[in-house]
């Protein structure tokens, strides 16, 4: 069989990759007394008298709801909440493998904004923290920024900020062997949707000087009439020569070139154009903006893909286990900006300097501890910060 026909059959045998498992005893009527009423009655009251005993008193403070409408699942598209429960799952479980963390999957049958926001509002008092995921751009942008006002714990849309911790991890490991500044890279993002718009954000505060954006129309500048309103936000940043025009345009002399759109929209002959030791991360799957052969063939130093069967995957699942983990640890607020650039320094220190190597920057997921220590970074960026409230 191959890897669809393994996949589905799997699937089927599973019936779902959760489970839920009691942590209190159900062996006799004085179990159910204790865990059930009358004795439940107790905790309750204290919550009643202080919401914030809900966290002492219940498992929310390790709960996390993966939520998701189904409008932008993997490379599939707009399939609807149902059918992409079983990447809600997948996400779930990864959750708990990695960081112990438990988490739910709510598949939510509306595309409206207002809607999603509102029910997400409603059931935040279950959880610790909210994943979104699977969003289209540019509504995921908008509903993030609303609940991040609306709700009292944090919200985080992995496909956002998820992608742009493990970037700013591979760019900083990158600069390691290339022996250049992030405050003198000059980098093109191809791609302007909500990853590549976190990406740039995430940059910026990493110091990165010189940062361009280039969509489908041409190169992002303060003013372009074929912006959208979140596009225009962080082109005000960006693009600090005012270029215009296309990809070409901008990666000539470009030190780094990030791939969060198309297949084969860059050639080796784009890449010949950009400076020496260039870095390039391919991320478009499963079918990267450049193969890695012809990256390396037009002069590429370090290359990154997002697939698992290539050299320096960029991979998110390095970054929200260890993200949130630290996140619940302190009951977090927010997880904000500082937080993200602890998480992406810390995945980049898991590879030590005697490992490093252009063909290894990122480390591998399966790096159990690894997730730990992002999470530590986490805890001490989200004290160090003020969001943190234990």
């Amino acid at each position: 069989m191959d890897i669809k026909e393994r996949a589905l059959l799997a699937h089927e045998q599973w019936k779902g990759k959760l489970d839920i498992v009691n942590r209190c005893p159900i062996e006799s009527y004085e179990d159910m007394t204790i865990a059930y009423t009358p004795g439940v009655a107790e905790p309750c009251l204290k919550i009643k008298e202080d919401r914030e005993l809900s966290y002492r008193y219940t498992g929310r403070g390790n709960l996390v709801a993966v939520i998701t409408d189904g409008t932008a699942v993997l490379g599939l598209g707009d399939i609807g909440p149902e059918a992409g429960m079983p990447v809600m799952e997948g996400k779930c479980a990864l959750f708990k493998a990695f960081a112990g963390v438990n988490a739910i999957p709510l598949c939510i049958r509306s595309k409206d904004v207002d809607e999603i926001v509102r029910t997400v509002e409603l059931l935040a008092g279950s959880f610790g923290g909210i994943n979104l995921e699977d969003i289209s751009a540019p509504r995921c942008i908008e509903i993030e920024r609303q609940l991040k006002k609306k709700c009292d714990i944090p919200v985080f849309h992995d496909d956002q900020h998820g992608t742009a911790i493990v970037v700013s991890a591979a760019l900083i490991n990158a600069c390691k062997l290339t022996g250049k500044a992030v405050s003198s890279l000059r980098v093109v993002i191809n791609g302007a949707g909500a990853a590549a718009l976190a990406i740039a954000r995430l940059l910026l505060s990493l110091g990165v000087p010189d940062l361009i954006l280039c969509d489908k129309y041409g190169l992002l500048y303060a003013g372009n009439p074929d912006m959208n309103p979140e596009q225009a936000l962080v082109a005000a940043l960006c693009n600090p020569r005012n270029l215009k025009g296309r990809l070409r345009d901008a990666i000539a002399g470009a030190d780094v070139f990030i791939g969060v759109s198309a297949p084969n929209c860059l050639t080796r002959e784009d890449v010949a154009l950009m400076a020496d030791k260039a870095v390039v991360f391919a991320m478009a799957n499963p079918v990267p903006e450049i193969w890695p052969e012809d990256a390396k063939a037009g002069g590429a130093f370090i290359v990154g893909t997002g697939r698992s069967d290539f050299p320096n995957q960029i991979n998110n699942v390095l970054a929200f286990p260890g993200v949130f983990r630290g996140a619940l640890d302190v009951r977090a607020s927010d997880i904000n900006e500082e937080m993200k650039l602890a998480a992406a320094h810390a995945i980049a220190d898991l590879v030590g300097p005697g490992e490093l190597s252009p063909e290894y920057i990122m480390p591998p997921a399966f790096d159990r501890a690894g997730h730990q220590k992002v999470a530590e970074a986490v805890r001490r960026a989200a004290i160090a910060s003020g969001v943190a409230r234990v």
